[in-house]
């Protein structure tokens, strides 16, 4: 059994994972996020617990650029106080076992490829789409990376005349339209003709950024979770409207794109970094 630490923005969740299963829980709202103290020690107390069982790891799954190898998080996103944070040493520290840490994205895809839609797949990409736009990358097998644990970024690709996470996550609906996307979402379900239109031109722009995925990785199978994938079938005509001018159509025709099922995929995930790690450590030996 491992631990996986989901730590975003407004909330953490902690879990104990048994065989691909959350056998047991924990979830805060995070407080006080000006104090590093007061948030480290929120994440201490919500692992405590859990403790209990016989775990043998620690991953988490945090929403910045992460150095893999020392643990260290740098600048995570809404959490002011987490400029750099030394994660992997403060939690090993505290609780005497071993801890991985990587970026929130990358344990999303991580836990689709060993739990969730895409099991049995070697190549996937697993894409967020919410307050941004991410990706995490399994190649032949293995969490793809990069140098800096900066690859799959491609909402920061330059798309029209900002990049592709301006158009293809909730800034498109907040930024350009004026309403968020619950509220569009909520509209399409009501029949709202003008929010199922916003839907379809949304799904235009995410289509448009699946296509520099499939250029750039060619997976197998692409993954779709955050927020804004729960308006799937809003979004899903536009979106494969956008793929038809994709210029390998054969490569299209083999593709797979899911929606995420399990809220508690990227929780998966994070526990997964620990036998993925260890794999990696023992290849390198």
């Amino acid at each position: 059994m491992n631990i996986g630490v989901d730590l975003g923005g407004t909330k953490i969740k902690a879990g104990v994972e048994l065989n691909g299963t959350v056998i047991k829980q924990e979830t805060i709202l995070l407080k006080q996020k000006d104090s590093l103290s007061s948030t480290l020690q929120q994440l201490i107390e919500l692992i405590r617990p859990l403790m209990a069982y016989s775990v043998s790891s620690i991953g988490i799954g945090v929403p910045s650029v992460v150095d893999t190898e020392k643990g260290i998080v740098y600048d995570v996103a809404n959490i002011p106080s987490w400029e750099r944070v030394e994660l992997k040493d403060i939690l090993q520290e505290q609780f005497g076992i071993p801890v991985f840490v990587n970026n929130d994205v990358n344990c999303f895809a991580l836990g689709e490829y060993r739990f969730g839609v895409a099991k049995g797949f070697h190549s996937v990409v697993g894409v967020t789409t919410g307050t941004g736009l991410g990706s995490g990358i399994i190649i032949d097998d293995e969490l793809y990376v990069g140098n800096n644990c900066g690859a799959g970024e491609i909402g920061l690709l330059p798309y029209l005349d900002k990049n592709f996470e301006y158009y293809a996550s909730n800034n498109f609906f907040e930024a350009i339209h004026g309403i968020t996307a619950l509220e569009a979402n909520h509209a399409a379900i009501a029949g709202d003709k003008h929010a199922i239109a916003l839907w379809q031109k949304f799904g235009i722009h995410l289509g448009a950024a699946l296509k520099a995925i499939l250029y750039v990785y060619d997976p197998e199978a692409i993954v779709l979770g955050g927020s804004l994938a729960k308006a799937y079938p809003f979004f899903e005509t536009g979106m494969y409207q956008e793929l038809n001018d994709f210029s390998f159509p054969q490569s299209l025709k083999r593709l797979k794109i899911f929606q995420s099922k399990d809220e508690n995929i990227a929780l998966l995930g994070a526990a997964a970094l620990i036998p993925q790690e260890l794999k990696n450590y023992a290849l390198k030996d």
